[in-house]
């Protein structure tokens, strides 16, 4: 299972906290291990630090967990897109405002659209969007 794909933070972090790993998502840390890539939006990597960040607050890692964590994503095959924040004001405006979704989750429905790539997001609301506007999401089934 290879190709490209359009990752969000949601499925980032349940490769993390144990009790939010399923089969599925364990599926897509695969596909990326397997000659996989994903790209996600520039904001993503603020997105996965304050999950982090907040993990660490209510006690569920330890800074030395977050830090191997991050050193294993930096491994991965994972890209930023440049043109988030280029595409904010118009377009991913447009699509949180039309799908009732926030700028953040926007910013990765706009990526998978402009890029003609899978969306790979444990988001009802934003895999529902997705499906809406005809992007394949990731895992098929939560």
């Amino acid at each position: 299972m290879s190709g490209a794909f359009v990752l969000d933070c949601s499925v980032t972090m349940a490769w993390f906290f144990a009790g939010e790993a399923t089969p599925e998502t364990g599926g897509i840390l695969d596909r990326l291990n397997q000659g996989g890539r994903a790209v996600a939006a520039q904001h993503w990597f603020l997105e996965v630090g304050n999950t982090l960040l907040m993990g660490g607050r209510r006690k569920r890692c330890t800074p030395a967990d977050a830090a191997h964590f991050l050193g294993i994503l930096s491994a991965l095959a994972i890209d930023t897109d440049p043109q988030t924040a280029a595409n904010s004001t118009a377009t991913t405006l447009a699509l949180a405002r039309a799908h009732e979704l926030t700028l953040h989750d926007a910013a990765y429905l706009e990526l998978a659209m402009r890029a003609s790539l899978p969306l790979a997001t444990l988001h009802k609301e934003l895999r529902s969007a997705a499906k809406q506007v005809g992007i394949m999401v990731l895992p098929e089934k939560i």
